[in-house]
């Protein structure tokens, strides 16, 4: 039982990325079904707005319950938004990318292509976040020990 708890302790913001980078996949997945299947959007459209979303909803997960973020003052704050959403653009551009490949080129079913996508994608985001905008710099590293 040691062993597992010590696991869980060396992997616990793995495991809290991968719980909350499942909820806003789904978050995605969803908000493109309603945008794409119900409403009738260019797929498109409904990536970008199913983007937006979920990386709203990535950024409050990751900030408390992932990276466990704690900034002193809006200015922090601000830069850490602004830091999150560009490299998510990037994600974004990935995103649109794999969509188009598999909808408009090889004409797949929207459904089946974002799934792909979001694999993908979901990686890319864990990397980008931890290596630039919630890493652990010295001053912040010395503080929260």
């Amino acid at each position: 039982m040691k062993q597992l708890l010590q696991l869980y302790d060396k992997y616990k913001s793995v495991i809290a990325y991968l719980f909350f980078g499942g909820l806003t996949t789904l978050v995605n997945l969803v908000v493109f079904f309603v945008t794409s299947s119900l409403w009738h959007w260019n797929y498109q459209i409904g990536t970008a707005v199913a983007w937006f979303v979920s990386v709203l909803f990535a950024y409050l997960t990751n900030r408390v319950w992932v990276f466990h973020s704690h900034f002193t003052t809006f200015g922090a704050l601000g830069r850490e938004i602004v830091t999150f959403f560009s490299v998510r653009a990037v994600t974004l551009i990935l995103d649109e990318g794999i969509m188009w490949i598999g909808v408009s080129l090889l004409s797949q079913n929207e459904m089946l292509t974002k799934l792909v996508d979001q694999v993908v994608v979901v990686l890319a985001n864990y990397f980008f976040s931890k290596w630039f905008v919630f890493r652990k710099t010295k001053a912040t590293s010395s503080m929260n020990d």
